[in-house]
């Protein structure tokens, strides 16, 4: 009967979550709870503007499978935008051959890029999302190039279309 107790309290204890410790976050909610950018759309909206893949890329946070972006082997020089909204994101000079499938890039174009923290998968990731119009582009990571940032920005290529400088 005592060994029952004790497992029942364990039980009743360790279910228990209390929230006085837990940080606050303030964010750009609105009233609705969704956040606000600078370029809102309807779903069908976006939907009707973007490709398939873009679309479920861009607006509903899936990953595009390793080694299909056409943007991955891409040396020209340039620069990498939202698909969304335009909105520029990298420069071709920050890109690297990264060998994990996806366009990798050691920093960002400082305030196009936003971030926030996604448990999708169990573990704490960086997310990245465009800052104009919040659409998903991949996540950082900390084992980018040391001789620059440290940092690998792993970007979905449907996620992105290329402007050549040239044009």
């Amino acid at each position: 009967m005592g060994k029952r107790l004790l497992l029942f309290a364990l039980v009743i204890l360790t279910g228990c979550k209390g929230t006085s410790q837990e940080e606050k976050k303030e964010s750009a909610n609105n009233e609705t709870g969704k956040e606000t950018f600078k370029v809102n759309k309807t779903d069908a909206e976006w939907r009707a503007e973007l490709t398939d893949m873009e679309y479920y890329v861009l607006r509903k946070a899936a990953t595009e499978n390793a080694f299909s972006s056409e943007l991955l082997d891409n040396k020209e020089k340039g620069t990498y935008v939202c698909a969304g909204c335009g909105t520029p994101l990298f420069k071709s000079e920050h890109k690297f051959k990264s060998g994990t499938g996806w366009p990798s890039f050691d920093r960002e174009i400082e305030g196009n890029v936003a971030f926030d923290t996604d448990y999708k998968i169990g573990v704490a990731r960086t997310e990245e999302h465009c800052a104009t119009c919040g659409g998903h582009l991949g996540h950082v990571f900390n084992d980018g190039p040391s001789n620059t940032t440290g940092k690998r920005h792993c970007i979905n290529g449907a996620a992105l279309d290329f402007i050549p400088y040239n044009k």
